[in-house]
């Protein structure tokens, strides 16, 4: 959400500010309602003040004997106005909002210029793509050759965009969570949570997924919603909290299941688990002091590599450009590993991971705040976030670049003993 004040004061830069994110004249429709609402409430405020005068020479005229009457009337008057202005004012202040909480956030200085993902930059590529000696298949072919991946079987339970998961596959799953949560936590200093998969409208409201994304959401009769990362819950832990600056930054992780419509999807990746309506993942967020979040965004970013690192996978980073990045970001960076298996055996880069760094875009949203020791004025917090990574696509990585001829697949040292073996099939 945008500070009202930075664009009364501000507009042209405003208005330059967003142009970026395919908006024009954004500030026009804003100010314009603001005004009228400001109006209102210099209307209402005279209004009150000639109530309250007027009440007193009312009670001085009955201690004095003299006729109140037309005094009587006008107070009568006023009663009968105010709450009608009081109506408007409130309608003008949801109508704002609504402009506001629609709007995506500003972009960091550092964003590049484009489009689409073609004009995204790449930061550095780190790890050996893998050769191979054979055509290597993708993980739909290698699931079905050990009996893992059940994709028939989820289709008849719950439609299309659904796998079961078996056997060594199941349990890889698992493991990978654990040795994800491991590394979060005993080296990087993540606190764990295990937070609600049904939300408030009001909690997706304060990350930013609604109103904007609701159609790529999933409702439940009685009004919640499924989440669609664990973002969603563990920003909003500090959703109206005022912070002291010493508990910061605060850095969480949770491994959840995440359900998405993918209602603008349609079409895309449709074949096995790139893009599902429902998939695990490990979730980094951090609450900072907004001196610190762009150091905390470089950091994330180096957590969730050090995820591929281990599992020796190659990818690369890659930030993203302004036609690329996310509703409440201001600025993200993508790691894309590298899968042998897509495009017929050619191999591709896919995402594996983003970690953004919002600013105080949903702390306005949410009201989470802190308070600096010398200072007893609040400020807004920051917010990032980030995927370290997606348990569904890792296993696709993992199944695609440690393939044999054979069809079975060479496990990750690092997960042996989560594993309990080195090898499926």
């Amino acid at each position: 959400m945008h500070d009202i004040k930075f664009i009364r004061e501000n507009p042209d830069e405003f208005d330059r500010l967003m142009e970026r994110r395919g908006y024009k004249n954004s500030s026009s429709k804003i100010l314009l309602t603001d005004e009228k609402r400001r109006r209102i409430q210099t209307e209402l405020q005279s209004l009150q003040a000639r109530r309250n005068e007027t009440s007193k020479q009312i009670g001085n005229l009955k201690i004095s004997g003299g006729n109140a009457d037309n005094l009587l009337s006008e107070v009568s008057s006023i009663k009968q106005k105010m709450p009608e202005l009081e109506l408007e004012e409130q309608r003008l202040a949801e109508e704002i909002n609504e402009i506001l909480f629609s709007m995506p956030n500003i972009l960091h200085k550092d964003v590049p210029d484009g489009s689409t993902d073609e004009d995204n930059v790449t930061l550095r590529s780190v790890g050996t793509i893998p050769s191979f000696k054979f055509t290597p298949l993708d993980h739909v072919a290698l699931g079905e050759i050990n009996e893992g991946l059940d994709f028939e079987a989820a289709a008849a339970l719950s439609g299309s965009r659904f796998v079961v998961l078996k056997g060594q596959m199941a349990r890889l799953e698992r493991a990978l969570a654990s040795f994800m949560l491991d590394i979060h936590t005993l080296e990087f200093g993540y606190k764990e949570y295990l937070p609600p998969a049904l939300v408030t409208s009001k909690t997706m409201t304060g990350t930013g997924q609604l109103p904007k994304f609701e159609d790529d959401l999933f409702k439940t009769t009685d009004g919640r919603w499924l989440i669609p990362t664990a973002e969603v819950p563990l920003t909003n832990l500090v959703a109206n909290q005022i912070l002291d600056i010493e508990e910061l930054p605060l850095r969480m992780t949770a491994y959840t299941p995440c359900f998405r419509s993918e209602a603008g999807s349609a079409g895309r990746d449709t074949r096995g688990m790139i893009r599902q309506h429902q998939f695990s993942k490990v979730e980094l967020v951090s609450i900072t002091d907004p001196a610190e979040s762009q150091f905390e965004l470089d950091r994330m970013t180096a957590v969730a590599e050090s995820v591929l690192k281990k599992l020796g996978l190659p990818y690369r980073v890659i930030k993203l450009c302004a036609g690329d990045t996310g509703f409440s970001a201001q600025q993200t960076n993508d790691i894309e590993v590298w899968l042998p298996g897509q495009d017929d055996g050619e191999g591709r880069y896919r995402e594996i991971s983003s970690c953004s760094n919002c600013g105080s875009f949903q702390a306005r949203r949410m009201n989470a705040r802190l308070r600096r020791i010398e200072n007893k004025e609040t400020e807004f917090v920051h917010t990032l976030n980030g995927s370290a990574l997606a348990v569904g696509r890792c296993i696709v990585a993992i199944l695609e670049n440690g393939q044999q001829a054979d069809g079975s697949i060479i496990l990750p040292e690092a997960l042996h003993d989560y594993m309990g073996i080195d090898k499926i099939g």
